[in-house]
């Protein structure tokens, strides 16, 4: 009687030959931008506020020195006092020159002089330990020093 008679059209199946493809693509996405820790903190760190703040631009050519007092799981190792923390492990002022010399081999020699050290120090601490590490930061000739900190809640 209808000259349109409905016919069972069976859908395609979805290819899965490309799955493996885009899976390899987003694990190579993620192995490529993803940036790992360079050293687990072994203190406490709370950064003061400030309001006039510059962002360091090439995170290559920094090297970080953290002060506080150790975490926990160390203070059993470290004591309560404030420590000096060096890459992975506590140091004292007398361990920065070679700290910084390990630094300046991996980075590229024409760019040895834009290399800074950015102190993150706890607000807690007291001023002896930063002068201490200031110091020799200078006697190993490393004249640029930041002071890292967090902007201010407003």
């Amino acid at each position: 009687m209808s000259k349109f008679s409905k016919k069972n059209k069976a859908k395609p199946e979805i290819s899965t030959a490309s799955l493996p493809d885009i899976i390899f693509m987003l694990l190579f996405f993620f192995m490529v931008v993803t940036v790992l820790r360079d050293a687990s903190l072994k203190v406490n760190v709370t950064t003061p506020q400030a309001t006039e703040l510059d962002k360091l631009e090439k995170k290559s050519l920094v090297n970080y020195l953290y002060i506080g007092t150790p975490t926990e799981e160390n203070q059993a190792a470290a004591g309560t006092k404030p420590r000096l923390q060096l890459g992975d492990k506590f140091a004292t002022t007398a361990d920065i020159p070679l700290f910084l010399e390990n630094h300046r081999i991996k980075v590229d020699e024409r760019q040895r002089g834009l290399i800074t050290s950015s102190l993150r120090i706890d607000k807690d601490v007291t001023m002896g330990i930063v002068t201490d590490v200031k110091t020799a930061l200078r006697k190993a000739g490393q004249f640029k020093v930041n002071y890292s900190a967090k902007p201010k809640q407003s």
